[in-house]
C-alpha cells in the first residue's frame, strides 16, 4: 500500500501545523516491540541477493514507512510490483524484495522480533 501526502485526510489545520491521518494503515496486532529504522540506499541496490536462504528468498517482516527522498520498487511473493515515490507513506507486508530506482532515504517501523533476524541474515550474507 502507498499513499501520497496530499491524498491523506487533513484532520487538523492550525497556524503552523497541519495534521494528516491515514487510518487502517496495516495491522500491528500481536507484533510486540516495534523498531524504528532509517535507511540510506543508493540507486541500483537490490535486496534479492541479501534475502537468499530466507523463506521464499524474501524479507519475512512487515514494514510501515515514509520515503523521504528517492524511489523504490517493492515486489511481493506473487511478483506484483509497487513503486513508491519520495514523500509517500508505504506499507510492505511480509514476503517482499526491494529495488532502489533512485537514491533513497527511508524511515521505517518494523516488528523488531521479526526484522532483527532479517537484518542479521543480511549482515551474514555480506560477509560471504
Amino acid at each position: 500500500m502507498r499513499v501520497e501526502k496530499d491524498d491523506i485526510d487533513v484532520k487538523l489545520e492550525i497556524p503552523g501545523a497541519i495534521l494528516r491521518q491515514k487510518t487502517n494503515f496495516g495491522d500491528a496486532t500481536g507484533l510486540g516491540k516495534i523498531s524504528a529504522e532509517y535507511f540510506s540506499l543508493s540507486a541500483g541496490v537490490d535486496t534479492t541477493p541479501l534475502f537468499m536462504g530466507l523463506e521464499g528468498n524474501l524479507c519475512q517482516c512487515p514494514h510501515w514507512g515514509f520515503l523521504i527522498s528517492g524511489q523504490i520498487t517493492t515486489t511481493d511473493a506473487k511478483g506484483i510490483e509497487e513503486q513508491v515515490n519520495a514523500q509517500e507513506l508505504f506499507y510492505s507486508p511480509s514476503g517482499h524484495n526491494v529495488k532502489v530506482n533512485a537514491d533513497a532515504e527511508i524511515v521505517m517501523f518494523s516488528p523488531q522480533q521479526q526484522h532483527t533476524p532479517v537484518i542479521n541474515h543480511m549482515i551474514d550474507m555480506t560477509k560471504g
